[in-house]
């Protein structure tokens, strides 16, 4: 039964901005920074007493405690679909504290009703925060302030929705000081510090499955060249002038081509030592091949691109409006610049057969793409794909947290939902095979001129190996070692479909352990009960002759290592690295005195190389 909650109007001093832990699903990979409540909270800086910001992701202490320490009293919490029920267990302790308790973000934009008939939430800001939030905590209550929704007299009040902020210039850069932790990215091994910038919001395009169309309304809205760069400045001095990698969050970033290219000019005059990450279109990147290359000689060395399919009859039921033929030449003129070129593709979508769906991965290799996620078709409320499958009755789930494009929330006839489960995780092993990794460094010598130490190397690949574990660890921790299987099928499929024969010796820089190493056939045997897969790797003393997959085993192998995978799984979920490694068998299966000295001589040789790469980089650092 809905009550009355907002009982008296006096103007919010203390407010704690809240990230709840548990944001999940392949979206959420890369979302590790608040800037929407750092933009939130520079916004009301200066009209309240004190503002917090609170990340549950990386706190040691539960909400209680900043609640007693803080006494806030007014607690905004910014709530993705996955969070959805972490959300509101928050909002419920605010409430049992007699704080008023506020959600904001897409998730709550888009149900807002729904979230308001929980007893525990009192408003939802919809839309872009800053203007919202920042009336609200001067008011003191959100009647007649625009973009709120809220309860009076048992009744939900959605206010008029507030108009798009004209000029983000104007807007505050966004309270980065208020950071109480320093964030870092797990796949980040080369000593770069990391932060996020916007520099656009919003996007033109109609995508049927995208959250934009109904969040900007097909409108952008931009920030000069001038005013990034000073808040690039500011980045710089925050990290002390340290090397960067920065996180673009704009949707669409290729789109006004004269003020990027002002941007590219500001930076190469600065020199500073900064890689950006950025999300663009296909036809962004074919339709501006000379803005690329200028972009790629900025810093901006990362593009993510949808995808989505290389089925142009799926592109075109999602309204994507782009070619299967600029897929091709937009991955072309990254790489031909150095920069890495990611995409995403979705599966699950009505139509799509098991074996069409399997070939996603072999067509991200064939073209050249270097990084790639594959997700569940996932219809987020609110966006034209939901409404379609909504008025069809196809939608089953209807637990928010299943929102996270790793679980099938809708049924389609050609797929159960268990199958495309096994799919998602089959795309993103089949892809994420050893050859995709060489390629990447052989790629990146465009920019460096210089091959991929093995230290850094093994770091990629063991990067590479958590982040696939941690995508799915939280989601399907009851189905990790299952997916040993699917590991082993997607090794055996990719055995013919490797993208780039690309000699391991010719993108790292390995000639220091060949030497020690000697003529060696290795073959590294990955097991799970009955079925098994390889590497065979064939080394000079000057070259690696031979790196494949196999499907079987070779005759004439000098060194022989077997992995139990279903052991090894069960240790990681123990998050036992020691035991895992009790799994991995090398001496018990060497064969007389030469066996046991060829294993010796390998782990000679990777101490030596890891421990010269491991003091070159302390000289360097100090």
């Amino acid at each position: 039964m809905l009550v009355k909650s907002i009982v008296i109007i006096m103007p919010y001093k203390k407010i704690l901005l809240v990230k709840p832990k548990g944001r999940a699903g392949l979206g959420h990979l890369a979302d590790l920074i608040p800037i929407g409540l750092e933009y939130i909270a520079a916004s009301i800086e200066k009209e309240v007493e004190k503002v917090w910001i609170i990340d549950m992701e990386l706190e040691k202490h539960p909400l209680q405690y900043f609640i007693d320490k803080f006494k806030p009293d007014l607690i905004c919490i910014s709530m993705s679909a996955t969070d959805h029920n972490e959300g509101l267990r928050l909002s419920k302790i605010g409430k049992d504290n007699n704080i008023t308790t506020v959600l904001g973000g897409y998730h709550p934009t888009a149900i807002a009703g729904e979230l308001l008939e929980n007893p525990y939430v009192d408003i939802v800001v919809r839309g872009e925060g800053e203007i919202t939030v920042k009336e609200l905590v001067e008011k003191g209550s959100p009647e007649g302030v625009l973009g709120a929704s809220y309860k009076l007299d048992g009744q939900i009040v959605h206010n008029p929705d507030g108009e798009k902020i004209k000029n983000l210039d104007e807007l505050p850069f966004p309270a980065r000081h208020l950071r109480r932790h320093r964030y870092r990215s797990q796949e980040n091994k080369e000593g770069r510090e990391k932060d996020v910038i916007t520099m656009s919001r919003g996007c033109y395009a109609g995508c049927s499955f995208c959250c934009e169309p109904y969040m900007s309304e097909g409108l952008m809205q931009f920030r000069s060249p001038e005013n990034i760069m000073e808040e690039i400045l500011e980045i710089v001095s925050i990290h002390k002038g340290k090397p960067l990698r920065i996180f673009v969050t704009d949707p669409n970033f290729i789109t006004d081509v004269k003020r990027i290219d002002k941007l590219c000019d500001l930076l190469q005059k600065q020199k500073l030592n900064i890689i950006f990450s950025v999300m663009t279109r296909v036809d962004s990147v074919v339709d501006n091949p000379e803005l690329v290359k200028k972009m790629c000689e900025s810093g901006f060395l990362h593009y993510e691109m949808g995808f989505e399919s290389p089925n142009a009859n799926d592109l075109k039921c999602l309204h994507k409006e782009v070619s299967i033929d600029n897929q091709r030449k937009a991955v072309k003129i990254l790489r031909e610049n150095g920069a890495e070129a990611t995409a995403t593709f979705i599966i699950g979508l009505p139509g799509q057969s098991e074996e069409e769906i399997k070939q996603f991965p072999a067509y991200a290799k064939k073209i050249g793409l270097l990084n790639c996620a594959f997700g569940i078709a996932t219809p987020f409320p609110n966006t034209e794909f939901y409404d379609s499958l909504d008025k069809q009755g196809l939608i089953f789930e209807e637990d928010w947290t299943k929102y996270d494009e790793m679980h099938s929330v809708f049924l389609i006839d050609s797929l159960p939902p268990e199958k495309l489960e096994y799919l998602q995780t089959y795309c993103m092993l089949r892809f994420w095979t050893l050859d995709v990794l060489l390629d990447k460094a052989k790629v990146l010598q465009v920019k460096t001129g210089q091959k991929k130490n093995l230290n850094t190397f093994i770091n990629d690949l063991t990067s590479k190996i958590k982040f696939l574990n941690n995508a799915g660890r939280d989601l399907r921790k009851e189905k990790m070692v299952e997916h040993s299987e699917i590991f082993l099928d997607a090794i055996i499929d990719a055995e013919n479909d490797e993208c780039c024969k690309v000699f391991m010796d010719d993108a790292i820089e390995m000639s220091r352990l060949l030497k020690i190493l000697g003529p060696q056939v290795i073959q590294v045997s990955l097991n799970y009960e009955n079925k098994s897969a390889s590497y065979l790797i064939k080394t000079s003393g000057k070259k690696v002759e031979q790196l494949k997959a196999s499907s079987s085993k070779e005759n004439g192998t000098t060194i022989d290592i077997n992995v139990d995978l279903k052991e090894v799984m069960s240790s990681l979920d123990n998050y036992s690295m020691f035991s895992a490694s009790k799994n991995i068998t090398l001496l018990k299966q060497a064969r007389g005195n030469k066996g046991v000295l060829n294993i010796i001589r390998l782990f000679f040789a990777l101490t030596t190389v890891l421990s010269i790469s491991y003091l070159k980089k302390k000289t360097r650092l100090k």
